[in-house]
């Protein structure tokens, strides 16, 4: 099968670009023709005028539509898979991509198609303002505290709602959980055309038996939504125990002073250093109070035989099963999170047995030949659906 993956990158590196780049790879491992076209965002620094462009592009640019026509054209894929559009691309690819007679199979690795920041998240709290056609709340609450940055986004997903640009050209969705399944339904899209494929991480190596661990861990985005400051809280009433920090928190600069002394902040970790990381930690906390779409950190953990302590928020507890792989606790609540973090602590062998039940559970429903089955069951789908449609024109 010859499949084109289109995606517009973000300003940084994000797990959603990882996984674009794991599923080019994955496919090609299994003998497919892949061709990756990735357009780049605006950086940090960017003037008014390359923001005044990104405004428009996101909302319409025929020079994108051309360029996605003759992606499609040069390469003749049987399938096209999109994730982010937006700026350099918008909706209006789609159509261009439709009228070439190619399916469409769209990862949605984040709540973009019904929410204009695509986070459900409006400072700082859940939003669902926004689901069914009310973009306007974008604007009105300010979501991106620019007020130009939040017309932009609520335009954009005015205009391809309105024009139903993929609601008519998209053949197949694929969420991430369930949750976010309903989400999208939620917002008006049809349940018939929205699967669900779990992201997948390398178990090619399983990590060997480890240790109980001898701190508790946190790794990610130093953000609030994140709940960083919940897990300060929880940090500062369990003052006996040790808690390590993994990732930037630039975001979060008071952090570093607010901290109380039994947190560790490690910095940004990559590579061996955060496969240590995981191996030396007893817990992972994931104190999420937003809707994660899913988090890679969580199914790591799990791969090295740690349990998880999560919020009880969003598609988290499709990943993490209470008492079996972990535990959930109540989602802003940072006295619960305390006790189940203090609880689970002292009971180290409940440790490790929590930590091979979601070692199992990763084997068996995240690895990459699991996510392969998945995705070429949608793909499949996608071909029968695309041919059948094309038969009622």
């Amino acid at each position: 099968m010859r499949v084109l993956l289109i995606h517009n990158k973000y300003g940084g590196v994000s797990g959603e670009e990882r996984m674009v780049s794991r599923i080019a790879t994955l496919l090609r491992e299994y003998g497919h023709e892949v061709d990756c076209r990735f357009e780049n965002s605006l950086s940090p620094g960017a003037g008014l005028r390359a923001k005044g462009k990104a405004f428009v592009q996101g909302i319409y640019d025929w020079e994108s539509v051309q360029r996605v026509r003759d992606w499609v054209r040069a390469f003749r894929p049987d399938l096209v898979q999109v994730q982010n559009l937006y700026p350099s691309l918008s909706a209006w690819v789609l159509p261009a991509i439709r009228q070439e007679g190619i399916p469409v199979v769209m990862r949605c690795a984040n709540y973009r198609l019904v929410c204009p920041n695509g986070l459900l998240l409006s400072h700082g709290q859940v939003c669902e303002r926004c689901i069914s056609g009310r973009e306007h709340w974008c604007v009105l609450r300010n979501c991106e505290g620019s007020l130009p940055k939040s017309l932009g986004y609520a335009l954009r997903n005015f205009v391809a709602r309105t024009r139903r640009l993929y609601r008519d050209n998209v053949t197949l969705y694929y969420a991430q959980t369930d949750f976010q399944k309903k989400k999208l339904m939620a917002g008006g899209f049809p349940a018939s055309r929205i699967e669900v494929i779990p992201n997948m991480v390398d178990t090619s190596t399983p990590p060997r038996e480890t240790q109980v661990g001898h701190y508790v861990g946190f790794a990610g985005r130093g953000s609030p939504e994140k709940g960083v400051a919940i897990l300060l809280q929880a940090a500062r009433t369990c003052s006996d125990l040790p808690f390590r920090l993994a990732g930037d928190f630039w975001r979060m600069p008071e952090v570093a002073k607010v901290k109380p002394d039994n947190v560790e902040l490690l910095g940004h970790l990559i590579g061996p250093r955060l496969e240590e990381f995981f191996r030396d930690c007893r817990l992972l906390v994931l104190p999420s109070t937003w809707y994660e779409g899913f988090p890679g950190v969580a199914i790591e953990a799990m791969l090295h035989g740690k349990p998880v302590v999560c919020s009880r928020l969003g598609g988290l507890p499709e990943i993490v099963d209470d008492k079996v792989t972990g535990v959930l606790f109540d989602p802003g609540n940072a006295a619960d999170l305390a006790a189940k973090v203090e609880r689970l602590w002292n009971q180290p062998d409940l440790c490790a047995e929590m930590g091979r039940a979601g070692r199992d559970k990763v084997l068996r429903e995240y690895s990459p030949d699991r996510y392969y089955e998945r995705l070429i069951a949608v793909y499949g789908r996608a071909l029968e659906l695309h041919g059948t449609l094309a038969a009622q024109t």
